[in-house]
């Protein structure tokens, strides 16, 4: 039995994209990334660096003050974690989603529609977070 894909997001003119993709620069050409860097949708501006939070339950986080929260996506029961997080990573989502609004409302750097960040990326790490450009930068393992 095959399962049925729901769209990361769907366009008008009925385009439809299952997974995170690079935003094509204003040439419609596709953004370059270097070693180390992802490419997701900028949804807060600000730059953080900081060590990454893995976080799967908002009720047991264990996230310490000014790390980097890396989740699938948030909703309201999260948003008691959003006053001690430097920058917000999220997997799914975009400029409406709960985790955007918040961080906009906190000036905490964003960047969502990362595809896998919750593996690409693992508690301790230390990385940059560019919430104007949607680059996530790997400084350190």
């Amino acid at each position: 039995m095959s399962c049925k894909r729901v769209p990361l997001v769907l366009l008008s003119d009925g385009t439809t994209y299952y997974d995170a993709t690079t935003i094509p620069d204003e040439n419609n050409n596709q953004t370059e990334l270097m070693e180390g860097e992802y490419a997701g949708s900028p949804v807060s501006p600000g730059l953080y660096e900081g060590k990454v939070r893995i976080v799967d339950d908002p009720l047991n986080s264990e996230l310490q003050p000014g790390e980097i929260l890396v989740c699938t996506a948030t909703d309201p029961a999260w948003t008691s974690l959003f006053p001690i997080v430097g920058a917000l990573v999220l997997e799914m989502g975009g400029m409406l989603q709960h985790g955007a609004i918040v961080s906009r409302e906190y000036g905490l750097p964003a960047v969502v529609g990362v595809a896998d960040a919750k593996k690409l990326f693992h508690n301790g790490q230390l990385i940059q977070v560019n919430g104007s450009t949607g680059r996530i930068k790997v400084l350190s393992d």
